[in-house]
């Protein structure tokens, strides 16, 4: 068995237009965020976790900033793509725990779709999979605002095929 971290954070975009999506959850009442694919901090550090796990690397090596066909992406894909490699590479999933750090919007409104949609990219039951939400209480750039952070946690096990 192996266990993996994983944190992603996110400045909000200046873009009125760009949506906040959170393992692939719209999120209407929120500014999106920055970044090069749709900047679900979720799914990112979902999939650092599992690469981290499995000794693979990041999802910066495994997906660079600098590639053109990621621009805009959708994370849920990209996550999807490194659980194949997970699974090629030998292993099976445990479990995921998500912590969610934002002072605004509010979140758990949304927490089932999330589970659910982290669930099925991980090919596994829903209750292998927890998403939570924390604020930092006003306290530095999360607190003021200013983006959103995740931090996953997986179990990996070595795969009985």
């Amino acid at each position: 068995m192996r266990i993996g971290s994983g944190l992603d954070v996110h400045a909000f975009s200046d873009d009125p237009a760009r949506q906040l999506v959170l393992a692939g959850v719209r999120v209407a009442d929120g500014p999106g965020l920055a970044g090069h694919s749709d900047a679900d901090v979720v799914a990112h550090a979902a999939a650092d976790a599992l690469l981290g796990a499995a000794a693979m690397g990041d999802l910066g090596r495994r997906f660079g900033t600098d590639d053109p066909a990621i621009a805009g992406a959708d994370s849920l894909d990209l996550l999807t793509m490194v659980v194949a490699d997970v699974v090629a590479a030998g292993w099976r999933m445990g479990n995921l725990d998500v912590t969610v750090v934002a002072q605004r919007p509010r979140l758990s409104p949304h927490r089932d779709a999330m589970r659910s949609n982290l669930a099925r990219c991980l090919a596994v039951d829903i209750a292998n999979v927890s998403v939570k939400f924390t604020t930092t209480d006003n306290l530095g750039a999360l607190g003021r605002g200013e983006g959103i952070a995740a931090w996953a946690t997986c179990l990996l096990a070595v795969s009985d095929r």
